[in-house]
């Protein structure tokens, strides 16, 4: 066997994992029968993987998130978890979605993006040096696969990776944390050891950015303490996985580690990775994993392109090459079996890749003889492609970029025009998809209710919730944006360029599923994409109705998107889309226009030094969909689970009115790094992740901290994210609390 994967897809092909995970929350099933859930995926996914004979991996499937999984092994669990006297599935939850019972309540860990993807990790907290290693996990996973007759590869996150994301306390003395977290993991890796695991995967995707010294030396420490010598001598090989990019800073490092195998990306990483191989060598004695299957996009691979490229390492002298996934799998949905309306022809998922590397595995034993692929001539599609918009070499920072008066400037024109008193509450956009609103949406898609009746339906359910949001006393209301199944799916749907899939799900956090759209083509508006909802919801209300939309990079990122083109062309094609829509809301009346970029760090490259040829033309994009609006017309823009503190330029040069962020899970250090740029600010007083109502009391806290750091006209009051995966409840309790908190501090400021 010569090919493998880095991971695969835990949610299963209908998103069975979720609706488990959610009837257990809301306590409808027991453990047991959520377990029994998880092993028919598990095993799924091992039976798949083997059929294509492939090396199966174990232990990438979690119930949350794989960091939260290797804190837990590494019994690096919070204090105030272990105290709620939870069993370990429980305690698990509370640590990733919070604990609201008997008057006690808890945030969740902080929560952050994967890397470059829209994939969430929580973020561990490490305090104190002393791990505790539990094997548990990785060891049955594996055992359960053995006792079905397949051999896996356990997965765990390295120990590099591990501390570089994780919340490290300043207390801790480094040598001592870094040899006792090398003992957690050589514990671990014992056990799996004795297990009889012949293979184990070490992923190590942090040697993709940028390396210091002494995070190489750090990377050095922690290697250098494993066991991996005695390891190979009891059976165990080491392979340590990177991905998402190349690994220039610490290649050398890795080739001369007594390891038995290194996977490598040749999609993100591919030019540098190859020149590293082609001209420093590769040890005759490890195995190279090139990961040349996109584990990131949805084409079909271009078979011939990715034997060139495996061609060429053995031409550079590699001599045990196997052939992988760029990443894992996680990143795209399951399987296209389940596509009945779209051509799916051009497109693999996570099953159909598993295809792809059989018959490039195929390749590699052929290749000794001379022999080719019969599948090298089928090369990817790229669906109905169009001329492009062809950027080319623009100057961004010129006048037709930037409104015609400066932030600072239109905050007093602003505030005269909307006439809302001081701490204005407001919401980031979208009311809780209950069962009704999914229920019309399913039934006008069915085609069981006419077009009208599921408008009319629309129509209201906006009414109602714009009523509750008069009625708790919210300053600015939204109309809750019911007409939209997802906040980039329903503006793809809207523009041309664009195809949708019935079940292309991708794990964004826990339970959380998306549904990414596919730009096959050049995109532009078809006709209005909310003009019309937004004029209906402003006339149910004399107050100041917010409209909107999600930004064009958000909209680029979290699509699949054609590969033809170049990120920066296909963005601006989206932004000039955008454009004409937020000219004709101006016109149609609106005072207050959102345009979220929850994603636009995501796609920071993971090299400082290609950050500004990015962040230069994403502001840029921004710009360009607000730019033409008069002064008094406002631009708020949301942004979430994103680090602010390097990119603080790139914010303030977005030229938006107001930034609406997460702050609940941040410890208000975003706020402290905002409070000198002109833009005003919406810190996110709660959580909307975890089930916790907050007490009147924390939010009157929050809300107080806000005053005391920022002039309170630059201040507003609202939830830290969207409320769309809430229930109607605990949302409106929330939101009461957070409106009454919001007036005492107002009475406190004018007393």
């Amino acid at each position: 066997m010569t090919a493998t994967l880095v991971g695969f897809p835990r949610v299963g092909a209908k998103r069975e994992l979720k609706f488990a995970q959610e009837k257990y929350w809301r306590k409808e099933i027991t453990a047991e029968e959520l377990e029994q859930v998880a092993r028919g995926i598990r095993q799924h996914n091992w039976q798949v993987q083997a059929k294509q004979n492939l090396l199966p991996v174990s232990n990438d499937f979690s119930y949350y998130d794989g960091m939260l999984d290797t804190a837990v092994m590494l019994g690096v669990i919070p204090e105030r978890y272990r105290a709620l006297g939870l069993n370990p599935l429980d305690t698990f939850f509370a640590m990733a979605r919070g604990y609201q019972a008997a008057g006690v309540e808890l945030e969740a860990l902080p929560m952050k993006k994967w890397f470059n993807t829209n994939y969430h990790y929580m973020v561990p907290e490490i305090t104190s040096d002393n791990f505790t290693a539990n094997s548990a996990k990785p060891v049955s996973q594996f055992l359960e696969a053995k006792a079905l007759g397949i051999e896996t590869r356990p997965v765990i996150i390295g120990p590099y990776t591990f501390l570089k994301l994780s919340d490290v306390s300043a207390d801790l003395a480094p040598g001592q944390l870094v040899a006792n977290l090398a003992a957690a993991y050589a514990k671990v890796l014992g056990d799996l050891a004795a297990a009889g695991a012949t293979w184990v995967q070490i992923d190590e995707p942090a040697l993709v950015q940028d390396m210091t010294a002494d995070d190489l030396q750090l990377f050095q420490d922690l290697y250098a303490r494993l066991p991996l010598t005695d390891l190979h001598q009891r059976g165990l090989n080491v392979l340590i996985q990177t991905y998402f990019g190349d690994v220039r800073d610490v290649y050398q490092t890795l080739i001369s580690l007594p390891v038995q195998g290194i996977g490598l990306d040749f999609v993100a990483g591919g030019a540098v990775n190859s020149r590293l191989v082609a001209e420093q060598g590769f040890p005759d004695d490890k195995v190279l994993v090139a990961g040349v299957v996109n584990g990131k996009n949805i084409w079909r691979n271009d078979i011939a392109k990715s034997e060139r490229i495996l061609g060429s390492l053995q031409s550079t002298g590699v001599k045990n090459l196997w052939v992988g996934g760029s990443c894992s799998f996680l990143h795209v949905p399951v399987t296209i079996a389940n596509e009945t309306k779209t051509d799916v022809s051009n497109f693999a998922f996570a099953v159909e890749k598993l295809a792809e590397l059989h018959v490039l595995d195929e390749f590699l034993s052929n290749s000794a003889n001379g022999a080719t692929s019969a599948a090298a001539a089928s090369a990817v599609g790229l669906g109905q492609v169009g001329a492009g918009a062809g950027a080319g070499a623009v100057d961004y920072h010129g006048d037709a970029y930037y409104r015609s008066v400066r932030a600072d400037e239109r905050r007093a024109l602003q505030l005269n025009h909307l006439d809302l008193p001081p701490l204005p509450t407001s919401t980031i956009g979208s009311f809780p998809q209950t069962q009704e609103v999914r229920a019309n949406r399913a039934a006008f898609k069915k085609g069981t209710i006419s077009h009208d009746e599921y408008t009319a339906n629309l129509k209201r359910l906006t009414e109602e919730v714009i009523r509750q949001q008069e009625e708790i006393g919210l300053d600015v209301p939204v109309h809750g944006e019911f007409e939209r199944n997802d906040m980039v799916e329903f503006f793809g749907e809207n523009l041309n360029g664009f195809v949708f899939t019935e079940n292309g799900w991708v794990q964004s956090y826990g339970s959380r599923c998306v549904k990414p759209p596919i730009i096959v083509g050049d995109v532009s508006r078809r006709h209005e994409l909310i003009v019309e909802w937004w004029k209906f919801a402003q006339s149910l209300t004399d107050k100041p109705m917010k409209a909107i939309l999600t930004g064009p990079t958000t909209i680029y990122n979290w699509s699949f998107s054609r590969e033809d083109l170049s990120d920066e062309e296909v963005t601006f094609q989206i932004a000039d889309a955008l454009r004409e829509e937020i000219s004709e809301l101006e016109e149609a009346g609106a005072k207050i226009i959102q345009i979220d970029e929850a994603a636009l760090r995501e796609r920071l490259p993971l090299r400082q030094s290609d950050w500004e040829k990015y962040l230069d033309w994403v502001i840029a994009a921004y710009r360009q969909t607000h730019s033409q609006l008069k002064p008094e017309t406002m631009v708020q823009t949301h942004m979430c689970y994103s680090q602010f503190e390097d990119i603080i330029d790139a914010i303030r040069d977005m030229d938006a009115d107001v930034l609406l962020i997460e702050n609940s899970r941040a410890g208000d250090k975003f706020v402290e790094l905002l409070t000198h740029i002109p833009t005003a600010l919406g810190a996110g007083v709660y959580d909307i992740h975890s089930p916790n109502v907050p007490s009147p009391a924390a939010l009157e806290e929050n809300i107080q901290k806000l005053t005391e750091q920022l002039p309170v006209e630059k201040i507003w009051v609202n939830p830290d994210c969207g409320l769309k995966t809430r229930n109607p409840k605990e949302t409106w309790d929330s939101l009461i609390n957070m409106v009454n908190a919001t007036k005492s501090v107002r009475e406190s400021l004018s007393a």
